[in-house]
């Protein structure tokens, strides 16, 4: 199987379990479970169940409370995913698409929320009292978390380093014409 097919295979199946993982979590969350109707629910000492919605992307900046904004922030998000493919679509490295893929699935994961809901709705309550700067007080999902792990894995891979020599099937194949 040729490195760019494979690569896009993993990017697939990651943005799909990403996409899938965040959806179905959300789907409990709110309508099994009714947590809107519920106070939190305390998992650890530093990580509650609680609902919020998020009219912004992360930290609720550019926050969008009327129909003209959310749409402007799904165009963002859509921009964002078409970017990202055309990286993928480029890539052989197996870790690049993999995060690639993480983070097309959890921004299309909080954008399906946002069509749906006008908002996304975050519900891991992560929180802390030591000053510790944003994650003291940090509200989150299945998709806020597959975004940072895509990301932690793209710098990984910045500086990480490389062989001095590509693996042999990525090779350019040499044709040869007969000449008779």
């Amino acid at each position: 199987m040729a490195l760019k097919t494979r690569a896009r295979l993993i990017a697939a199946a990651a943005a799909g379990i990403a996409f899938a993982a965040d959806q179905i979590s959300k789907f409990w969350i709110i309508d099994i479970l009714g947590i809107e109707d519920r106070p939190p629910i305390r998992l650890t000492p530093f990580l509650d169940i609680v609902l919020a919605w998020n009219p912004g992307i992360s930290y609720s900046l550019l926050r969008a409370e009327t129909p003209l904004g959310m749409l402007g922030l799904l165009a963002l998000a859509a921009l964002a995913v078409g970017v990202l493919g055309a990286w993928l679509w480029t890539t052989t490295d197996r870790a690049t698409a993999l995060a690639l893929g993480m983070i097309m699935g959890g921004a299309l994961g909080n954008a399906l929320d946002r069509a749906r809901y006008g908002a996304v709705a975050d519900f891991l309550h992560l929180h802390t009292t030591l000053p510790v700067g944003p994650l003291a007080n940090y509200v989150f999902n299945i998709a806020d978390a597959a975004i940072v792990a895509g990301v932690a894995v793209l710098l990984y891979e910045s500086v990480r380093p490389r062989p001095a020599n590509p693996p042999p099937d990525a090779a350019p194949t040499i044709r040869r014409e007969w000449k008779g």
